[in-house]
């Protein structure tokens, strides 16, 4: 009685990590964001889901495929051809959230952050720029997520142009 115990938690253990496993594993394909209002491609998981919001001075792009993927293209016009100056800039916006814990790469054009929600949960963005044609690209994680450093270290190189 007690195997046959064992083999249904064990079905179960099993059923639960193949659930869990993270969209992070989904194969990448090149998503030209063109059609989209802005010349940029991308690397997405197939059938991403693209949201467009056009404000004027300003578009927004969301790419978004299951719970590991989740990136949002900030557009408009670039105030300056220093990719230095605006990645100052957006880190100094990512740090004063009350949760920033730490940067975790620091590149020339973008950076990994954490922010420590608690004790025992952190979370994972990015914020990548990208300056061409007069136009200013913040590529970062969607706005609603949890995101592990694994997908987001994956979600930054899909988009390093």
């Amino acid at each position: 009685m007690s195997f046959l115990r064992i083999s249904t938690y064990s079905l179960l253990f099993a059923a639960f990590l193949i659930g869990c496993q993270n969209d992070a594993s989904q194969p990448m394909n090149q998503l030209d964001l063109l059609g989209y209002g802005i010349p940029v491609t991308i690397l997405a998981p197939d059938s991403a889901e693209v949201k467009t919001m056009d404000m004027g001075f300003m578009k927004d792009i969301t790419v978004k495929k299951g719970k590991e993927y989740s990136i949002q293209i900030l557009a408009s016009e670039a105030n300056t051809t220093n990719v230095e100056q605006v990645k100052a800039l957006q880190l100094s916006e990512v740090q004063k959230n009350p949760f920033f814990s730490q940067v975790i790469t620091d590149l020339p054009d973008g950076f990994i952050y954490e922010n420590r929600i608690d004790s025992t949960h952190l979370n994972y963005g990015f914020r990548y720029i990208h300056l061409q044609g007069g136009q200013e690209y913040v590529f970062q994680t969607g706005m609603i997520g949890d995101f592990s450093q694994e997908s987001v270290e994956k979600m930054y190189e899909a988009v390093k142009q």
